[in-house]
């Protein structure tokens, strides 16, 4: 007879984890975000696709390898690459969760401004109510990865309806003239390409998240790589779908101003009043979605700090085994970041923030790709030579499709992501002179 540890996430929560994390970290501001570009971004969207679908498949092998390393990206960054590189690692990761986490605040407050119009033109009610969803969260996940992970499940199957409902029903409503242009951007068509493959790429953040709490994941070895890949195919499907669909119901024009565009196309094809029942899955999903990013803004600096890479108080656990002063030192700055950008408009804001965000968490994405041909190689060295050739071809693969994406944030977000990844460096060498 087979146990399962009540206490650890099984196959459909760690599926859950990767699903609701992706899900509600972009998709639902980012028709309005990429309208400026015409059609041109559902390309984006399938080129990003196959991105992170290749990237999935890394983290499925690696975590095959060393399936029970709590980090993920900084677990196999570190044994590949050694301890500085997963330093490094973590810090980039740790910076790309906290923007991450501001802005699907920002997302939780736009779904929220059809009920309640004020927060879309008053900035103190909209950071009132984006701080109040952090750290509620924060309470909820001091309670527990288990607590956490049936939330997870349960947000994770009520954000999916509204947009499996919207992508079936809207399909039969699509006006072709709605697609045209094909750019509507001032940019050439390559420019145009790489920028909405590096905003929709954002969307994808999370392929990873089963491999960050190995250590509270029942099965882990077999559970973590199904996860980590049936998530990402599941997720790409709606992303495709519903994009197509929103694209096709609302006119380019009227889809750059929109803040609820999801919501819009309910209007369009059942009334008004839709539009509440549609605002209700969309704050549902982010609130899952924050739920399970907080999950990982603790668990992250709790594994560095484990191995002595971080200050040993972020690995203090309370009677549920949850990094509690990681989760709320985390929140501060999660919280900080929402008061420097609420000056911005709700959709403004949220493209710095997910380029930020995405360009930090391409420093991870990238070492753990250069790590796992390293791994591979220790652990086993009686591949056959097509399967090298294989794996080689999935890494590289991978390792290029990552630095189109650095090549997309552009110079701004490359100039601030590379500062906030470089004020680690001082954190480094402060650590290492404390553990003499």
């Amino acid at each position: 007879m087979v146990t399962v540890d009540k206490e650890k996430l099984g196959l459909w929560s760690s599926t859950s984890l990767v699903i609701g994390n992706m899900i509600g970290s972009g998709i639902f501001l980012m028709p309005a975000a990429l309208a400026a570009f015409g059609t041109i971004s559902l390309w984006g969207w399938f080129f990003s696709t196959i991105g992170a679908i290749i990237l999935a498949k890394v983290f499925s092998n690696v975590s095959k390898l060393i399936p029970v390393s709590d980090g993920g990206p900084y677990a196999f960054s570190k044994m590949g690459l050694g301890n500085f590189a997963g330093f490094l690692v973590a810090w980039g990761y740790w910076l790309s969760v906290l923007a991450t986490n501001a802005a699907i605040a920002v997302s939780l407050v736009s779904a929220l401004s059809t009920f309640f119009p004020i927060l879309h033109t008053h900035n103190i009610a909209s950071i009132g109510v984006g701080l109040s969803a952090i750290w509620i969260l924060t309470y909820i996940n001091t309670l527990g990865v288990a607590v956490s992970g049936r939330l997870q499940t349960i947000t994770t199957i009520l954000k999916i309806i509204p947009l499996i409902g919207i992508s079936i029903v809207g399909v039969f409503y699509i006006k072709i003239e709605n697609f045209t242009p094909l750019n509507a951007s001032n940019n050439n068509t390559v420019a145009a390409l790489t920028a909405t493959v590096t905003y929709t790429f954002f969307a994808f953040l999370g392929v990873e998240c089963a491999t960050i709490p190995a250590g509270n994941i029942a099965n882990a070895k077999k559970n973590i790589p199904i996860a980590t890949m049936l998530g990402t195919i599941i997720t790409a499907a709606i992303y495709l779908l519903s994009s197509i669909v929103i694209m096709g119901l609302i006119p380019q024009k009227d889809l750059q101003h929109s803040v609820t565009p999801f919501a819009d196309a309910a209007v369009i094809l059942w009334g008004n009043n839709s539009k509440y029942f549609v605002s209700a899955g969309v704050v549902i999903a982010a609130f899952g979605a924050l739920n399970g990013w907080i999950l990982i803004q603790g668990q992250m600096p709790a594994a560095i700090a484990k191995d002595k890479l971080f200050p040993s108080v972020f690995a203090q656990q309370n009677a549920k085994a949850a990094p509690v002063f990681s989760l709320i030192v985390s929140s501060i700055f999660v919280s900080i970041f929402i008061g420097m950008n609420f000056t911005k408009g709700l959709v403004e804001q949220f493209k710095f923030l997910i380029l930020l965000a995405t360009l930090t968490s391409l420093v991870p994405y990238l070492f753990t790709t250069a790590s796992y041909i390293i791994i591979k190689s220790n652990a086993l060295k009686n591949y056959s030579t097509t399967n090298w050739i294989q794996s080689i071809f999935l890494a590289l693969s991978t390792f290029l499709f990552l630095l189109w994406i650095v090549i997309g944030t552009g110079k701004e977000t490359v100039y601030w992501g590379f500062i906030f990844l470089l004020l680690g460096i001082p954190v480094y060498v402060y650590i290492l002179w404390r553990n003499k």
